[in-house]
């Protein structure tokens, strides 16, 4: 990996893996860390657990996920699949469930990001936005509807 981090880590790696629960982990490749970052915190409403030029932990609504500069996963078997950023993230969405869609609408559009959905009521019983963050994830923050 060619490591750009120039501060102490606040644990060690292999303590961090050690420490993450049992179930789906998500680590999102970026090729701008500082973009992401701001998005998860300025957006999301997310808390920036860690961050460094290499590597993030974000907590949103009690779950951890991480964040991974392109730059460190050159020895990784995903190097093929990030060499383009026209197709990251095609074909997921990372859905925020509990998370006020609205809010999050409003936080998107006021930093200059791309609504692909406005908050709207869905037949699912669920009201949500679809907001494309930094390298076109798709987070879609959904609350349920009143009965």
């Amino acid at each position: 990996m060619a490591m750009k981090r120039t501060k102490t880590p606040w644990m060690k790696a292999e303590d961090f893996g050690r420490s993450l629960p049992r179930g789906i982990g998500v680590n999102l490749l970026v090729s701008d860390m500082v973009a992401m970052e701001a998005f998860c915190r300025d957006v999301l409403g997310a808390r920036v657990i860690y961050a460094d030029e290499d590597f993030a932990a974000i907590e949103l609504l009690g779950s951890v996920f991480m964040l991974h500069a392109d730059h460190s996963y050159l020895d990784n078997p995903m190097t093929g699949v990030i060499a383009g950023t026209e197709t990251r993230g095609a074909g997921i969405e990372l859905r925020l469930y509990g998370a006020d869609p609205d809010a999050i609408e409003t936080a998107a559009r006021h930093h200059g990001h791309i609504v692909l959905a406005g908050a709207l009521d869905k037949p699912h019983g669920l009201r949500e936005s679809h907001i494309v963050g930094p390298d076109g994830y798709v987070f879609v923050p959904s609350a349920p509807l009143a009965r």
